[in-house]
């Protein structure tokens, strides 16, 4: 893909990180698909949510920045399967967890936006 696509998803990743970071769901609406499915895949904490819950569920959460967690993440792939498609593999830490994520990304109103965030955690390790 060209530099300009993979610098648009690493936009999109650190508005995504930032989001997290601020507990602030209008700056991860600014990233995720209206139609997200939204997968924890640890085996204590089975999961899945739609858009809605899991935006009111950071809107309850107190955010990590005020809690003063450190910011401790890296993007550690981006795929491209064409133009319409691509897969970032993503890793961070918040509220005493260790994250990775596998996200899905396809093309809304313009611009592409997460439609699949699956995702498991372990207790971090400082």
């Amino acid at each position: 893909m060209t530099r300009a696509a993979q610098d648009q998803i690493v936009k999109l990743m650190e508005t995504y990180f930032e989001g997290l970071h601020q507990a602030d769901s209008a700056l991860l609406r600014q990233v995720f698909h209206p139609r997200l499915a939204y997968v924890c895949a640890t085996e204590a904490e089975e999961l899945y949510l739609d858009l809605e819950t899991y935006m009111a569920r950071v809107d309850a959460r107190v955010p990590p920045a005020q809690r003063g967690d450190p910011r401790d993440e890296h993007i550690l792939d981006i795929r491209f399967g064409s133009p319409r498609i691509a897969w970032v593999t993503a890793k961070m830490s918040m509220m005493g967890r260790s994250y990775l994520d596998h996200m899905t990304l396809v093309p809304h109103e313009g611009a592409l936006r997460i439609v699949t965030k699956v995702f498991t955690y372990v207790p971090r390790e400082d």
